[in-house]
């Protein structure tokens, strides 16, 4: 099997409102579509969705290394063309849109799903979370919709307050929930030592699932004195790669990191990087970028991959007023990946096509 024909697909995916979180906000989810075609008359589809303030490329690098990347790879082999890509250094968003395709392509060839071709124990449902927004005063109406929708685990966005307004209002909130339902918080990197300590030092009694990113500068001392003072984990995303894998897998400080193919380049580094975790005693979870259903459902297969029974913030198409195509739906707080081979993804007509 042969690569026979390769379409690039730009797309403007407007939100329903903007996201927002310490690190900035964005209305828009831009990218390109994917689509690979083969010489045995399959055709597989990845997402490059290139989001700088998550810690991707701009958009500008990403075009040059796609159109690159469709030229060189034309002709060869699937599992040529995977060898081919090399890393992801500069450019995480385009390489995990051309593996993604290319991983299509060959699970579909196996009769396998993504998942199973990536890790045969793969499970066959991912638990996952909710997505609220920020934590503000309306924050309780939207997390009791998650609640009566079968959502266990509420993720919101911290850090855009003083530590004890947000605080109060996280006792208010808790206060509304029934018993069991879960609260998981994300500062993106928004305190300094002093901030987050007083934030992280008064949430005693609280249902805090895990806090995301509570340092604007991690370090391994700092990450590990706060890890230490509470008794749920602290998780690094942005920490990871400001940090670097080898600094937070070497000594862990956190009980907990959080992979994002688009981030760090797909979905084999991904799961490399959780095996590598996991290995360290670490826990991990998988979230997208507010990826398209594309994206959304290459990060579903790498949770089922992943394998263990924490709460993926995969949820995250509802934020988005179009699409590409159906994404993955959640029911009662989980998602169920089907027996089809591959990604399993079907396109929207319409879009206009660069062909490669």
């Amino acid at each position: 099997m042969r690569l026979a024909g390769c379409s690039l697909i730009p797309y403007s995916l407007p939100l329903r409102q903007p996201w927002v979180s310490a690190s900035g906000k964005f209305a828009v989810r831009e990218g390109w579509l994917i689509r690979l075609e083969t010489d045995a008359g399959l055709t597989g589809y990845g997402d490059c969705a290139p989001l700088p303030q998550a810690g991707t490329e701009n958009r500008e690098s990403a075009d040059s290394r796609l159109a690159g990347w469709a030229a060189e790879l034309s002709g060869l082999s699937p599992e040529t063309a995977l060898d081919r890509l090399g890393t992801a250094a500069g450019t995480p968003a385009a390489r995990c849109g051309f593996e993604t395709a290319l991983l299509d392509l060959l699970a579909q060839q196996a009769g396998l799903s993504l998942a199973r071709w990536l890790n045969p124990r793969s499970l066959p449902m991912v638990k996952v979370n909710a997505m609220i927004g920020l934590l503000d005063r309306q924050a309780a109406t939207r997390a009791l919709v998650a609640v009566e929708a079968g959502f266990s685990v509420l993720k919101m966005k911290v850090g855009m307050a003083s530590p004890k307004e947000e605080v109060a209002l996280l006792r208010d909130l808790a206060g509304c929930l029934p018993p069991g339902i879960l609260l998981r918080l994300d500062a993106n990197c928004a305190w300094d030592w002093g901030d987050a300590k007083e934030f992280l030092g008064v949430l005693s009694g609280l249902p805090v699932e895990s806090v995301e990113d509570p340092l604007a500068n991690p370090d391994e001392s700092g990450l590990s004195r706060l890890q230490a003072a509470v008794p749920f984990p602290l998780a690094a995303d942005e920490s990871l790669l400001k940090m670097g894998e080898d600094a937070l897998l070497d000594h862990p400080p956190v009980r907990r990191i959080v992979l994002k193919p688009m981030v760090l380049g797909g979905l084999r580094p991904a799961l490399s990087l959780a095996r590598r975790a996991q290995e360290a005693g670490l826990e991990c979870v998988v979230t997208t970028t507010v990826d398209s259903a594309v994206g959304a459902r290459a990060a579903l297969h790498l949770a089922a991959a992943v394998a263990n029974d924490l709460a993926h913030g995969l949820s995250t198409s509802a934020w988005l007023a179009g699409d590409l195509g159906i994404p993955p739906q959640p029911v009662k707080g989980r998602m169920q990946l089907g027996k089809e081979p591959g990604l399993n993804f079907v396109p929207l007509h319409g879009t206009s096509t660069r062909h490669c």
